[in-house]
């Protein structure tokens, strides 16, 4: 088996790399990763982009197995170089390749809206694509059907693997900031004024926030440690041919229980912000049973670990893409 994953850098591919060489199951598996300048140790590094098909064509030269990871965000003169054309030239390669036997994408719940959008009910696999405003959500629509229609073209092997919002380390502490510190969005100071924002923000107040029905927001997560878990468990799973998988918190994040949790436990003030989204519950019993999966995160350690992370001095925290 030889495996290669794009995005290999970022908190999704660093964390799937370590886990791949702890795990027996890929003990005699090789890896590779299709970087732009860095080198990662113990890890046969191609340096370049996949917007380039010959730099494509080398990245999968005798690969089995491919992890998809690199993505842009909210990047309009790169995204569609990216996510649309590099995409398409790995699928290119790889469906030419003797050796090729399986294709993973990773997805993101941008595909559906996430909360955007009133679906009415829990997004499944067989909810249609819906892409929010914006450059991203329209990348991963793109991608997912350029992955669904190559299977149906020409037959080969994909699965992809569709994520809500990916937590790690003390990422959803900070992605309830009222500071300049805050990880992601809503940029949560920019929607109260300015001396609200610097208050909360020193007294560690946290937002709860509230959906289109004046209800508090439900949100889907992940964390890393489970997305990375279901990744290994598809790498070679043949019932996965074809298919799409959410893979998420068995519930959503619900903002009014964080703000209790957070208040029992740690004493924390919360407020109440309004907002037109809507909540959703993306659903993960089809991860469940096709891949053996079940999340181990829920709601409590998901805050928990965040809250009680402590971060070394060679550890800053980073902003892995733009946008």
């Amino acid at each position: 088996m030889n495996i290669l994953i794009t995005g290999a850098t970022g908190k999704v591919g660093r964390r799937l790399i370590a886990h791949l060489k702890a795990d027996a199951r890929f003990r005699n598996a090789s890896l590779r990763a299709l970087c732009h300048n860095r080198t990662i140790e113990g890890v046969d590094v191609v340096k370049g982009t996949i917007a380039d098909r010959a730099c494509a064509r080398e990245a999968t030269k005798d690969v089995t197995h491919v992890v998809h990871l690199a993505t842009c965000k909210e990047t309009p003169d790169d995204v569609m170089d990216v996510a649309v054309k590099g995409l398409f030239w790995l699928l290119e390669e790889f469906r030419l390749s003797k050796a090729a036997q399986q294709f993973i994408l990773i997805g993101g719940d941008a595909a559906v809206g996430h909360f955007f959008y009133d679906h009415g009910a829990p997004v499944t696999e067989a909810t249609p694509h819906m892409a929010y405003p914006g450059c991203y959500a329209l990348s991963k629509v793109l991608e997912e059907v350029m992955l669904q229609q190559f299977h149906i073209q020409h037959g080969i092997n994909t699965c992809c693997l569709r994520a809500p919002w990916i937590m790690e380390k003390d990422d959803f502490k900070y992605s309830l900031s009222f500071g300049d510190d805050v990880f992601g969005g809503p940029a949560w100071k920019n929607l109260v004024p300015p001396d609200d924002a610097r208050r909360y923000f020193e007294t560690g107040t946290v937002p709860l926030l509230l959906d289109a029905h004046g209800r508090p927001l439900k949100r889907n997560f992940v964390h890393v440690d489970d997305f990375v878990e279901a990744i290994a468990l598809a790498i070679g799973n043949a019932t996965t041919k074809g298919k799409l998988y959410n893979v998420c918190m068995n519930e959503p994040v619900d903002y009014g229980e964080v703000a209790r949790h957070l208040k029992q436990n740690y004493g924390l003030p919360s407020v109440e912000i309004p907002s037109q989204y809507h909540s959703n519950w993306m659903d993960n019993a089809a991860a469940k049973y096709a891949l053996g999966w079940q999340a181990v995160y829920d709601l409590a350690k998901l805050i928990d670990s965040a809250w009680t992370y402590s971060r070394s001095a060679n550890d800053p925290r980073k902003i892995w893409y733009p946008g």
